[in-house]
């Protein structure tokens, strides 16, 4: 489930629906220290209620006033705002800077049914990109790695795709705007060890949503995990349940065969975008001939990170946390 802050567009559909008039704006260019990222959003509604951040509060009042008019003239609009050092210090800021925010009013110039589909593909954790020209108000969805067939036209697939894999929103020089969807990360933990304390924490504090496996229930106690979600199934089974997609990284940690080698084969017949595996070279060695044992291919072993983690000297289970974490950002940046 996203939280709020995270939900606009599942928002401005209900506000929408709701015959309440919704409009959404999103920063779509910063220079200097802008105090939201591209790609940032505001909901504003007709009675002026509002849900998310364009800035941190430095200019979302103008924001809303614009955002109220486009309902009565149904124009979108693309605004720029300079924000001055002395708010920018007040939102965390060293210095200010300038954001350039498109307003887009649902049904009017933003069509429904663009939202709608924008929205089902983030309830279905498929990555999709809203793109409009901020010319010409062309406006088109292309689908990103699994998330269906590319629009034509509107941006070359390998350009849209390194967006995707960088989470990357931004203007292109042409004047198209690509607001990137991509479903929330996840990291899947195999092994409620010691390890797994200060990870699932770091993973967490990166934008993951971690989930833990380990049927020995003494291991995932909940008061050695609080707050987390902790599955007792065995591996595999909570595997398929939770069914690792290419936003998904996977780490196991047990140094017991019956618990890590059904969550690997799991994983390598899954999207998951990375896997690690906890161990020795030697115990890896083992690991290694167990798979080839039961037909796993050369080309899907090759996907294994192990030792799991960055080689950084780590010793300390947080110190090997954050190699493990360093090596899943790696991956998912730089592939």
């Amino acid at each position: 489930m996203r939280a709020e802050h995270d939900a606009i567009p599942e928002i401005a559909q209900e506000w929408h629906r709701a015959g309440k008039g919704a409009v959404l704006a999103t920063v779509v260019q910063t220079w200097g220290s802008a105090p939201r990222p591209v790609g940032s959003q505001l909901v504003v509604s007709g009675a002026a209620e509002i849900m998310g951040s364009v800035s941190g509060g430095c200019v979302e009042g103008a924001v809303v006033a614009e955002a109220i008019e486009t309902l009565t003239d149904g124009q979108p609009r693309l605004l720029t705002f300079g924000v001055s050092d002395e708010d920018a210090f007040a939102v965390g800021l060293a210095c200010g800077g300038t954001i350039r925010v498109l307003v887009e009013p649902v049904g009017a110039v933003m069509p429904a049914a663009i939202l709608d589909a924008l929205v089902a593909a983030r309830a279905g954790r498929r990555p999709i990109a809203y793109m409009v020209h901020t010319e010409t108000w062309a406006r088109h969805l292309a689908g990103g790695p699994g998330g269906g067939a590319l629009s034509s036209g509107a941006l070359a697939s390998e350009a849209l795709q390194a967006r995707f894999r960088a989470d990357r929103s931004g203007m292109e020089d042409d004047g198209l705007f690509v607001a990137i969807h991509n479903p929330p990360l996840r990291l899947i933990v195999v092994g409620a060890v010691h390890i797994a304390q200060p990870l699932v924490q770091m993973a967490r504090a990166c934008g993951y949503d971690p989930t833990l496996i380990d049927p020995r229930e003494a291991f995932g106690a909940a008061p050695r995990f609080p707050g987390e979600v902790i599955v007792h199934d065995w591996p595999d089974a909570a595997m398929a349940v939770l069914a690792p997609d290419a936003r998904t990284a996977v780490v196991t940690l047990t140094h017991d065969a019956k618990l890590d080698d059904p969550a690997i084969r799991a994983a390598l017949a899954s999207k998951a975008f990375y896997l690690g595996c906890l161990g020795s070279t030697r115990t890896h060695a083992k690991r290694l001939d167990r798979l080839r044992a039961v037909g796993v291919a050369e080309t899907d072993i090759a996907r294994i990170h192990a030792p799991v983690g960055l080689d950084i000297g780590a010793r300390s289970p947080a110190e090997i946390a954050v190699s493990i974490m360093a090596q899943v950002t790696q991956v998912l940046r730089q592939g």
